[in-house]
């Protein structure tokens, strides 16, 4: 291990280069043509290293980019890296946040979540192949992880299921990787209802705005604190004017599930809601779209491997769950092991003070190249 960090401590420079020129590419979800750039500028870093580009050409979206590494047939099994181009923040950010270091850390925006990833997997892959790591590894970074991977989704889980492991490159859970996320779900509720003026016609109308604050209450009852399911109605739209009974009230609900099968229950609890004024109309839309990475066998191996070589190289790693979700949430349900978190270590991510902490940067990066130097 003391090898792998002194090659990838020679490429520091070139990892601080890399990223601060991926930063300084904004790439928001929704606007392809940028997400597009900094995938161009990836491709060409790959190509340097003599990895294959393969783009999965998207019309809405930015391409998702398979890039290969290694021998295509080898008696060890491929290990897919798996990441993301798009970031949550728009265009003309980077004039308000801009690039720039200050008491150990490095700012900008999407520069932990997750474009220090990115550098750092390419970084993990040149010192492998500097050592003569021959194993065959996909880096795929997807371009709509922070909008729900409704593109990339299929394609993650396809390659995912040809390989042995799956390491996330999203940013660290404090120093720890991550191996366990909460499962997501997003439910629409709508109330029709009956609208009437508030003084002259109060018995006529039928209020949805009324008949969602019932509802609000119910739901927030499906949170179980013990069994990690929360549920959470985070946006509340109804009405028109204060003088008039409101004919239509919407609600968005947040749901996290710790263990997959709970949704089921979930889905059962929030069909069977009903109203109680019954002028009043509901339908419910929605659903569990991003299933849990639960702690797993395969995943804890691969854990305990990390730490051991962590532990060679002087450092202390332990692991952690989450509330969040990521691509990796698709692959450890697929069954295959996943472990996540194996990107940089900062804080911020989606907020003004999005940072990297530049002092982790190389000892991460080791890691993730010992890793896949060593896993089966």
């Amino acid at each position: 291990m003391v090898d792998i960090q002194k090659v990838v401590e020679a490429g520091e420079q070139r990892l601080l280069r890399r990223l601060r020129e991926l930063v300084e590419v904004e790439s928001p979800s929704e606007d392809k043509a940028a997400v597009d750039r900094a995938g161009a500028l990836v491709g060409g870093w790959v190509e340097e290293l003599g990895g294959k580009v393969k783009r999965h050409r998207q019309k809405k979206f930015g391409d998702v980019l398979e890039l290969r590494f290694g021998p295509a047939k080898s008696k060890r099994g491929r290990v897919l890296l798996l990441g993301h181009m798009d970031t949550v923040w728009p265009m003309g950010t980077l004039a308000k946040m801009p690039w720039r270091e200050a008491e150990g850390k490095i700012f900008g925006p999407g520069v932990v979540d997750m474009k220090a990833g990115v550098v750092m997997a390419l970084e993990a892959l040149a010192a492998a192949n500097a050592l003569g790591v021959a194993r065959p590894v996909t880096l795929l970074l997807n371009s709509d992880e922070e909008v729900g991977s409704t593109v990339s989704r299929p394609i993650t889980e396809k390659i995912a299921q040809e390989c042995s492991a799956v390491f996330v490159l999203e940013p660290a859970q404090g120093l720890a990787y991550k191996t366990a996320r909460k499962g997501i779900g997003n439910y629409t509720l709508k109330v029709q209802g009956v609208a009437a003026h508030s003084g002259v016609d109060f018995e006529r109308g039928h209020s949805a705005v009324l008949e969602m604050a019932r509802l609000v209450q119910t739901v927030a009852g499906f949170t179980d604190l013990n069994k990690g399911l929360t549920v959470n109605a985070g946006v509340i739209a109804g009405g028109t004017r204060s003088n008039v009974i409101a004919a239509e009230c919407s609600a968005e609900v947040d749901v996290r599930i710790a263990k997959a099968s709970d949704a089921a229950r979930v889905e059962r609890l929030f069909r069977s809601l009903k109203v109680t004024d019954k002028a009043c109309k509901l339908t419910v839309t929605g659903g569990i779209n991003r299933p849990p990475m639960e702690r797993k066998p395969g995943t804890v191996a691969l854990f305990r491997l990390a730490r051991k070589l962590a532990d060679e190289m002087g450092f202390v790693l332990d692991e952690a769950s989450t509330g969040g979700g990521s691509d990796g949430n698709f692959t450890a349900a697929l069954g295959v092991p996943t472990l996540d978190g194996m990107g940089a270590v900062g804080a911020g991510a989606h907020a003004a003070h999005e940072h990297v902490v530049k002092a982790h940067l190389v000892e991460r990066t080791a890691l993730l190249a010992g890793m896949i130097a060593g896993a089966e």
